[in-house]
């Protein structure tokens, strides 16, 4: 179903409030829905040896949201130096941070090695070499290649640009042992959005047969296997939702029996972002104008600078019209202000008959919407605000202004003049 149906109940009775204090656009989470999901994550794997979950910052990069995780017990699965700061920022040190990065340079990694450190997890075995101080535990990511199939949002393995190839996998190990390396660990992510559990417990049997080769080779042990994020939630009504419970289940099943073979059981660690903050958010936005062309257009006071995945990856959000009861339904395209003719929210969507200042919800921006935002056009990024569990709504995050985007205009001038 569609948006935490909980979180719906919340936020209808209080959204014109809302709505006539802050404006639209905004996107609005809810404290008590994350909180449900993180719990209910962590009670399901309770029984799962060592487990842990580092919560993707690029899912919901709102510090407000990363004290959340926090409070739960999280780590952080961080990306990026501004990731680490932020992660860092509110306590967040040594393994309480798995930093995965890509074409990563060498100021990434001398801020990574500062202030507690982290768990590095190293895309690429080249990237050994470009380690300035090896830290005592280290990681790769793995990329099991044409053993296995991904989608179209993280792409096939064999197409991916992540994780160290199969036949390198047991050298970058080699290759840490000589450096000094005594703690490993093992990391891949090879799709996204996988509402299918039995491809996640694929991914947990591949993973030990991996370790059980470097084993194998090179008799060494491993503090931990991670599976990475990828976990989906049901943006369609139809959708089937994930069954976690049997994820969990299956997976402890296959580490018990590696302890079984091998005398000893890593942690299990993941990933999950959209899982835990995706169906707890929504983007509100106000009907700006209606048209008539080929075929009939709803405009809305955002586009997809704040939400770009019906863009990019052609994705399914559910929208709602708020206090539509009763009202004809009609085939339009909901659209936003951008100069793209795909900055489309909906297309050919069935929906409640509007017009101008009626409130939409779309659903599902509780992860990889406010995130992945940007600039095209001047367009600016809006406000994000949180339903607490007091039943209080705060602003988190403030819109964009037209001063933040001229900001990078305001530096001190260097001239050179190359071969003078």
């Amino acid at each position: 179903m569609p948006m935490s149906h909980a979180f719906e109940q919340r936020l209808h009775p209080i959204l014109l409030e809302v709505v006539r204090e802050f404006g639209t656009p905004f996107h609005i989470y809810d404290e008590e829905g994350i909180i449900n999901s993180s719990e209910l994550l962590k009670e399901t794997f309770r029984d799962v040896y060592g487990f842990k979950e580092y919560f993707a910052v690029k899912a919901t990069p709102n510090l407000e949201i990363l004290k959340i995780m926090q409070r739960l017990g999280f780590g952080f699965d961080c990306s990026s130096v501004p990731e680490l700061i932020m992660s860092r920022s509110i306590g967040a040190i040594g393994e309480d941070i798995m930093f995965t990065s890509n074409n990563t340079t060498l100021e990434e990694f001398k801020v990574a090695a500062t202030d507690g450190g982290c768990i590095l997890n190293l895309d690429d075995i080249t990237l050994i070499e470009k380690v300035p101080v090896f830290p005592e535990l280290i990681c790769f990511r793995y990329n099991p290649g044409p053993k296995r199939t991904g989608n179209r949002m993280i792409g096939d393995p064999v197409e991916s640009k992540y994780g160290v190839r199969h036949e390198q996998i047991v050298e970058a190990y080699r290759q840490a042992m000589e450096r000094g390396v005594e703690s490993f660990g093992l990391h891949t992510m090879i799709c996204s959005n996988q509402l299918d559990y039995r491809y996640m417990v694929e991914t947990v049997k591949m993973l030990i047969e991996v370790i059980e080769l470097i084993s194998s080779q090179l008799g060494i042990t491993f503090q931990f296997i991670n599976v990475g994020g990828g976990i989906g939630i049901p943006y369609k009504p139809d959708d089937r939702p994930f069954n976690m419970a049997a994820f969990a289940e299956e997976s402890k099943d296959l580490l018990e029996q590696f302890k079984q073979r091998v005398g000893y059981v890593p942690r299990f660690y993941m990933e999950s972002g959209r899982a835990i903050t995706g169906p707890h958010g929504a983007l509100i936005v106000s009907v700006t104008n209606r048209m008539s062309k080929y075929r009939e257009y709803v405009g809305v006071d955002a586009c997809m600078s704040s939400l770009m995945r019906p863009a990019l990856y052609g994705a399914y959000h559910h929208i709602t019209v708020l206090d539509s009861k009763n009202r004809p339904v009609e085939t339009v395209d909901v659209s936003g202000s951008l100069c793209e003719n795909n900055d489309k929210f909906a297309i050919g969507r069935p929906l409640p008959k509007v017009g101008e200042d009626d409130i939409l919800l779309i659903h599902d921006t509780g992860a990889h919407g406010y995130a992945m935002g940007f600039n095209y056009n001047g367009r600016l990024r809006p406000k994000e605000l949180l339903l607490c569990r007091d039943k209080k709504v705060k602003l988190i995050r403030r819109e964009e202004t037209v001063a933040d985007y001229l900001k990078t205009f305001d530096f001190e001038s260097r001239v050179i003049r190359p071969g003078g």
